[in-house]
C-alpha cells in the first residue's frame, strides 16, 4: 500500500478544475462575486445528483436549493436585509447547509454558534456577531436554560424543530416550521445581494482565541468559495461520497466537508455525531470515498478494539489536521487509508498548507510564513538586543507568522479578522522584517526542517486543544471563579499519555476560613452548568495560595511540568468522575483512566 504519493492521473484530473479557479482566485474584495452565486452554478449543473444524506433522509441538489430558498424568502418576509445577521445554533441536521446557505442569498450572515455553548456564552456569541436574532434547533433550546427570562425577552427566537417531532414550548419562541414549509422554492431576486462584495464575511465561525470568550471569525466569500478545490484535488468525482461526522458549525466539517462535496457534484453522508463503534459501519454502508479527520478522532478509531474487517472499507483518502506522527503509521498500516493529507490552519488564519506527499508528521510546506523564536515560559516573542523580532534557524520551535499584504483590496493572503477591532488588531505583528509591514500571529508553534516542510508542535499562551477544540483558560476560570470561597483560579492543560493535546487542570485557592470545605459534587455540578462539555478540567489542584509573578499574573510553567501525579505533589488532586457526577480524590496515577 502506498503511503500517500499520488500518481500523475490524479493531479492531471485536477488541473481541469484548478485552471478554472483561476478567476475566483484573482478575485478582488471589492469583487461582486458571492457564494451564492456559486451554489447556484454548481445546482445548476449537478442538479438531480445526491447532494446530502442523513439518517432516513436524502435531498438532491436541486432540492438542497428548494430548501435555501424557503430560508431565503423566509428571512426576506422578517424583515431580514443584505447586511443583517443571525445568529444560528443547530446541530447536524439537513436543514443546517441549506439554511446558511439561503440566507447568503440575500446578503444575510449566519452566526454559527458552537452547539456545546451554554447560557451567558450563546449571550455573548451573540453580543460579539452584533445581533439579537438567534435561530435554534429545537435540540438546542436547553443551551438557553440559565438564562434568565428577562434577558431572553430581549431576543428574537426562531426555533426549527425537526420535522415529525414534537417541540418542547419555550418563552418567546416563535415556531418557524410552518413558516418555511410555505415559501417559495424559486431562487430570490439576485438584487438582493448587490450591495454584497466578495470580500465581505459569508458567515461567521467562532473560535476561542488566548483570552476571553469565543470571538467571530469573519469567514469571506472568496474564501469559502476556494475550499470548493478541495474535492478535485483529492480525487473526489461527481456522484462520490464524503463522510462527515463532525459538526457543522466546525470548520472541518461545516466548511471543508461541504465545499469538498459541493466542489465535486459529490454527495456528503452527515450524521448527527462522531461514534467510534460506528464509524466503520457507516463508511461502508455510505460506500464512502473520503472523510476529513482532527487528530482525536484517529486516536479514538485507533483505540477501538480490532476487528477483522478493519480496512475493508472503499476510502481512497482522508484529509484533516492534528493527526500525530506517534499515530499516523499505526492508523494507516491498521485501517489501509492509502491517502492521508495532514493540512494546516485556522478559521481565522490567512494562510494554509497541505501535505499531499504523505511525509509523515508534516503538514507541508508554507509560502509567506515565517517562525520567529518564542520564549513558552515568559509567553513572549524574543527579541535580539536591538528589539527586533528574531527568525528561528532550521529544527527550531517557533511561533509561526504569515504576511498580509499591504493593499486592502487583495484577498489571498488577507487576514480578515474578527468583527471586534480590538480582537482583530491583538493578531497582528507589525514591523516584524521591515518597517510597516503586517503579519498575522497564528499562536501556534512549529518547526521547519531542511527540507523545507513544517511541523505543528502545539499552541502557546492560554489556550490549549482537547478533543479537537480551543479551550480559553481564562473562559474557564471565569466560570471556576464563581463558585463561592473561591479566592483564585489558575487552569492550564496538562499532557496525559495516550491522548492528543492537553487536558484541562485547575489549580484553586480558597478563601481564608474556606479551607477543607470543598464540597466536589456541588462543584462538578457548577462547573457542569457553565462551560461546554470539553472545557471541563479533568484534573482539581487544591492549593494553599497562589503563585504569582510581581505584575499579578499567575504562573503555570511549573504547574504544567508537574502535571497530576499525587505522588509528587503535596497538595490534593482530584480527578473528574463523569459517572458519579462529581470530583474523587486521587491517590495514584496509576488511576486515572481517560475516556
Amino acid at each position: 500500500m502506498r503511503s500517500g504519493k499520488r500518481s500523475w492521473f490524479v493531479y492531471l484530473a485536477a488541473a481541469i478544475p484548478l485552471i478554472r479557479a483561476f478567476p475566483l482566485i484573482r478575485l478582488k474584495a471589492d469583487s461582486t462575486h458571492t457564494i451564492a452565486d456559486y451554489i447556484e452554478r454548481q445546482v445548476k449543473k449537478h442538479g438531480k445528483r445526491l447532494f446530502m444524506v442523513f439518517e432516513d433522509q436524502q435531498i438532491t441538489y436541486l432540492e438542497f436549493n428548494a430548501l435555501a430558498n424557503r430560508a431565503a424568502h423566509w428571512a426576506l418576509a422578517e424583515g431580514f436585509r443584505a447586511g443583517d445577521t443571525i445568529g444560528f445554533m443547530m446541530a447536524n441536521r439537513i436543514e443546517y447547509v441549506p439554511i446558511w446557505s439561503g440566507l447568503t442569498k440575500i446578503g444575510v450572515r449566519a452566526a454559527l454558534i458552537n452547539t456545546n455553548l451554554r447560557g451567558n456564552s450563546v449571550l455573548h456569541a451573540l453580543e460579539v456577531a452584533g445581533t439579537k436574532h438567534l435561530l435554534v434547533g429545537d435540540e438546542c433550546l436547553d443551551n438557553l436554560g440559565s438564562i434568565s427570562d428577562d434577558v431572553i425577552s430581549t431576543l428574537t427566537l426562531y426555533v426549527l424543530p425537526e420535522i415529525g417531532l414534537c417541540t418542547p414550548t419555550y418563552p418567546g419562541a416563535i415556531n418557524i416550521r410552518e413558516s418555511l414549509t410555505n415559501q417559495p422554492t424559486s431562487n430570490p431576486d439576485r438584487s438582493h445581494r448587490d450591495s454584497v462584495r466578495t470580500g465581505d464575511s459569508a458567515f461567521y465561525i467562532y473560535t476561542s482565541g488566548t483570552t476571553g470568550l469565543p470571538k467571530a471569525s469573519k469567514f469571506n466569500h472568496q474564501k469559502l468559495t476556494l475550499f470548493s478545490l478541495l474535492g478535485p484535488l483529492l480525487g473526489l468525482r461527481k456522484g462520490k461520497v464524503v463522510y462527515c461526522p463532525l459538526p457543522l458549525y466546525h470548520g472541518a466539517g461545516g466548511v471543508g466537508t461541504v465545499m469538498m462535496a459541493l466542489g465535486s457534484g459529490g454527495t456528503i453522508a452527515l450524521v448527527r455525531k462522531f461514534s467510534a463503534s460506528r464509524f466503520w459501519t457507516d463508511v461502508s454502508r455510505y460506500n464512502a470515498t473520503g472523510f476529513i479527520y482532527i487528530g482525536e478522532l484517529c486516536r479514538f478509531l485507533l483505540n477501538q478494539p480490532p476487528n477483522p474487517d478493519d480496512g475493508k472499507h472503499g476510502l481512497k483518502f482522508m484529509f484533516g489536521t492534528g493527526l500525530r506522527p506517534d499515530i499516523w503509521r499505526k492508523f494507516q498500516e491498521r485501517f489501509r487509508v492509502p491517502w492521508i493529507v495532514e493540512a494546516y490552519g485556522a478559521t481565522e488564519s490567512n494562510i494554509g498548507a497541505f501535505n499531499f506527499s504523505g511525509k509523515i508528521g508534516s503538514v507541508g510546506k508554507l509560502r509567506g510564513a515565517t517562525l520567529l523564536r518564542y520564549d513558552v515560559a515568559t509567553d513572549e516573542l524574543i527579541r535580539d538586543s536591538e528589539g527586533r523580532y528574531m527568525q528561528c534557524d532550521t529544527g527550531e520551535v517557533g511561533e509561526l507568522v504569515s504576511k498580509i499584504p499591504r493593499d486592502p483590496n487583495a484577498l489571498l493572503g488577507q487576514f480578515q479578522g474578527y468583527t471586534t477591532e480590538e480582537a482583530t488588531e491583538k493578531k497582528i505583528l507589525r514591523n516584524v522584517k521591515r518597517a510597516g509591514d503586517a503579519y498575522f500571529r497564528s499562536g501556534d508553534l512549529l518547526r521547519q526542517d531542511a527540507d523545507g516542510y513544517f511541523y505543528f508542535i502545539d499552541r502557546i499562551g492560554d489556550t490549549f486543544r482537547w478533543k479537537g477544540e480551543n479551550v480559553s483558560t481564562q473562559e474557564v476560570a471565569e466560570a471556576l471563579s464563581s463558585f463561592p470561597g473561591v479566592e483564585t483560579v489558575n487552569v492550564y492543560g496538562v499532557e496525559i499519555p495516550g491522548h492528543e493535546g492537553r487536558a484541562g487542570m485547575a489549580a484553586l485557592v480558597f478563601n481564608r476560613g474556606w479551607e477543607g470545605q470543598f464540597d466536589a459534587k456541588a462543584f462538578h455540578e457548577h462547573v457542569v452548568s457553565r462551560l461546554p462539555s470539553y472545557a471541563i478540567p479533568i484534573f482539581l489542584r487544591v492549593c494553599p495560595e497562589s503563585d504569582i509573578t510581581e505584575t499579578f499574573k499567575l504562573r503555570k510553567v511549573s504547574l504544567r511540568r508537574e502535571g497530576y501525579d499525587p505522588e509528587r505533589i503535596a497538595e490534593p488532586i482530584y480527578i473528574r468522575d463523569v459517572a458519579a457526577n462529581t470530583y474523587t480524590r486521587l491517590h495514584t496515577i496509576t488511576d486515572v483512566h481517560i475516556r
